[in-house]
């Protein structure tokens, strides 16, 4: 069911709830920030497959299961 949610939602509300800035999201797919700007209002599952499956670790918050001390 979070799948589902997750496809639904645009690039920038789930930027968003991970607090990141375009540049910030940018930088940790080592893309450019225009190129992030120009996805923000397309829905994840609009994305083409290759950035989606990027995308989606790092919008769903999987890289803070990596921070020790947490």
């Amino acid at each position: 069911m979070f799948g589902r949610t997750l496809m639904n939602k645009t690039i920038k509300e789930l930027r968003k709830n991970q607090y990141f800035t375009a540049k910030e999201l940018a930088d940790k797919l080592h893309l450019d920030t225009i190129e992030i700007l120009k996805l923000d209002d397309k829905k994840l599952k609009e994305v083409e497959d290759p950035l989606r499956s990027q995308l989606i670790p790092i919008l769903r918050g999987d890289y803070m299961d990596n921070i020790p001390g947490l």
